[in-house]
């Protein structure tokens, strides 16, 4: 033993991980994080990190056994969850089954569970090449089986497109196949749950807004959702068919599905916490209740609380996005965003010289402003004026 305190160990130690990490040390935890890059992000934030291969069982038992774990976590990333499900059999941590991760880490084998449990979802199957999406009517949704954060999803409205759509899909994944979908119409949400003591949770609904055609990627995630009681109750019936369809225990859960006149379709989902601010950040200032913490909880074995401290209020998060072209300038003004009404986080990755290129993924994005207001619609009307103004104060030709 290095501590006399309860020692966590966090699976990944970059800016996904950063909250949770601070959410542990303030539970007075002692943090132990592992990563295979050796200058990963947050590594000086833990108390202990070593550098351990993503597929190194061993090496990763050894970190388990020198600092005397008590529970193991990650947040907002699927690339660990079969490894963190392994280590849990071995050694009794709560968790799901190997057999839980591994369905939940491959979109293919996710599909075959969702129809076998009843769960709407869209048509799919692995292919190769063009010949095989045939009897597919365009557009298309392809995407890489075992990636995330929109890499490698792509929308093909042609059968010219498509093999270099495939192509694509492939650069992504490690596999020798990908998954091809019917494109679903349709306002898109995430649902943001807990599993614990054998029952399912919903704590938020959020809806999202993303980029056009061709590519998916996540712009914006607004809390609470504009949606009827009779609406909701029925996305909680499917979320209640995911997790038994996946067997989720001792888990969170993110799930992302679309609403249209046909009705919910579930496009993913993932035994862990969303990323995008979603969990970390949006659902505290939307509800008063921390997903970490409750994670944490479920980790360790403890009561889980989702009722102290509720509030309903609303907030949102807008990734900014701009023209393609050269930045040629940027007004001081922005600098002053972070202390506008109602902001709680604000981010701007560029300077004077920088490429604007198209948004193809949640990699490379330019920036974020968070707020919190008193309800959605005031949420709405702040987003919308500080996008506005965040735009007009900078210049690209």
């Amino acid at each position: 033993m290095y501590q006399d305190k309860k020692a966590v160990l966090i699976f990944g130690v970059g800016p996904l991980q950063e909250s949770i990490i601070g959410r542990a040390k303030k539970m007075g935890l002692y943090t132990v994080g592992i990563d295979p890059a050796a200058d990963a992000t947050c590594r000086d934030a833990v108390d202990a990190f070593e550098i351990v291969g993503g597929q190194d069982f061993e090496s990763t038992c050894a970190v388990v056994e020198k600092y005397g774990i008590d529970a193991i976590v990650t947040a907002a990333t699927d690339k660990p969850l079969v490894m963190m499900a392994r280590i849990a059999e071995k050694y009794g941590f709560p968790f799901y089954s190997v057999e839980t991760a591994q369905w939940s880490t491959d979109k293919f084998q996710m599909k075959q569970r969702f129809i076998e449990g009843g769960v709407p979802c869209a048509k799919g199957r692995l292919v190769k090449s063009v010949e095989e999406v045939e009897d597919f009517e365009y557009p298309v949704i392809i995407k890489p089986r075992d990636n995330s954060g929109s890499r490698g999803v792509k929308s093909c409205r042609t059968k010219e497109e498509l093999q270099s759509c495939i192509d694509e899909a492939l650069e992504y994944s490690h596999l020798k196949t990908v998954l091809v979908e019917e494109y679903i119409e349709g306002q898109e949400y995430s649902i943001e749950g807990l599993h614990y003591d054998g029952k399912t949770e919903v704590i938020q609904f959020t809806e999202k807004k993303t980029t056009e055609f061709p590519y998916n990627v996540e712009l914006g995630h607004k809390q609470p959702v504009i949606l009827a009681d009779e609406q909701k109750n029925a996305i909680l019936d499917v979320i209640y068919k995911i997790a038994n369809a996946l067997k989720f225990e001792n888990c969170p859960s993110h799930t992302e599905l679309k609403i249209n006149g046909r009705g919910i379709f579930v496009i993913e989902t993932s035994p862990r916490l969303g990323g995008d601010y979603i969990t970390s950040t949006l659902v505290p200032l939307s509800t008063g209740i921390n997903m970490e913490d409750q994670l944490l909880n479920i980790a360790l074995g403890e009561p889980v609380d989702t009722k102290t401290g509720r509030f309903e209020k609303a907030s949102g998060v807008c990734f900014l996005s701009l023209p393609e072209g050269l930045v040629t300038e940027i007004n001081k003004s922005i600098s002053e965003a972070a202390s506008w009404d109602c902001v709680v986080d604000f981010n701007f990755n560029l300077k004077v010289g920088d490429k604007v290129n198209k948004i193809t993924s949640s990699l490379n994005r330019y920036g974020h402003i968070i707020v919190q207001a008193k309800n959605r619609n005031e949420a709405d009307l702040l987003i919308e004026k500080y996008e506005i103004e965040i735009n007009k104060s900078v210049r690209i030709e």
